[in-house]
């Protein structure tokens, strides 16, 4: 499949089912970034190509937070994701053009792309490496790798939350694998490419103990676990927090930004991992 219709379609493995297909209906409403932001990284995406109309592939594309602005400008956008229940939550949004497809085998030709985008998708991801390899082999030359993330503070309340979880989970046996591989990511890619480093928006939100757990409560692995390890370990959280936090409710005002990556490869180094 070269070039996808503004259809939902599938190939490769990508039509296995998801972990991340029961949270899609409600992603949105736990993750969603703040009005403009992803306009602001459109823009910062497009002001680094060279390309006067560049075509763009989003993996991880999900529902659409990042995706949906180029849609709506009419760019030349496709977006993949191995969740079907994501990519039918970005279609109720936008005629876009979608693949559901596993992003270690990507259903495209060599130098198909002017940019490739992916976006907080390295959690949980085992075969990074592949990934990345197949990214690089769609890319055009002079092409753009670009890594994006929502920066939220290192001792803010979800950090807080989330390493007292793990540490909840591990105390019962449990360890939610593999840990997130963006960093091994970057450390790859910057021994053989460019690097430039672009702070799309910042903004001030606030986080509570409470949102973290009906956030965390529909994410992917951790919704994968049983009932009633999920319920103990959720209700333990809560007992700390309310006691950390001086409360479940108690609203703490923090910085958060979004930082976008952008790697660059030699004319005769695109297409190899």
């Amino acid at each position: 499949m070269e070039s996808p219709t503004r259809t939902l379609s599938a190939s490769g493995r990508g039509s296995a089912a998801s972990p991340y297909d029961a949270g899609a209906p409600s992603f949105d409403r736990f993750r969603a970034l703040p009005a403009g932001v992803p306009e602001k990284i459109r823009a910062a995406v497009l002001a680094a190509l060279a390309a006067p109309s560049p075509r763009l592939l989003d993996i991880g594309a999900g529902t659409g937070r990042i995706g949906a602005p180029f849609v709506a400008a009419a760019d030349d956008y496709v977006g993949v994701d191995l969740s079907l229940g994501m990519l039918r939550e970005f279609a109720r949004r936008a005629a876009a053009r979608l693949a559901q497809s596993d992003a270690e085998r990507l259903p495209f030709g060599d130098a198909t792309f002017d940019a490739v985008l992916m976006v907080n998708v390295f959690g949980g991801m085992h075969g990074w490496r592949r990934v990345v390899g197949e990214a690089r082999r769609v890319l055009r030359e002079r092409g753009a790798l670009m890594i994006g993330r929502a920066i939220a503070p290192d001792d803010g309340v979800d950090a807080r939350m989330r390493q007292r979880l793990a540490g909840l989970l591990v105390e019962r046996g449990i360890a939610i694998d593999p840990p997130n591989a963006r960093a091994d990511v970057e450390r790859s890619l910057a021994r053989a490419t460019a690097r430039r480093l672009v702070t799309v928006a910042r903004w001030s939100a606030e986080r509570t103990p409470r949102g973290f757990i009906e956030r965390h409560r529909t994410g992917a692995r951790f919704s994968a676990l049983p009932g009633p390890v999920k319920d103990e370990a959720l209700a333990a959280l809560a007992d700390w927090a309310a006691a950390t936090f001086a409360g479940l409710d108690t609203p703490v005002r923090e910085a958060h930004a979004f930082e976008l990556q952008i790697f660059t490869f030699p004319a005769t180094d695109a297409r190899h991992a």
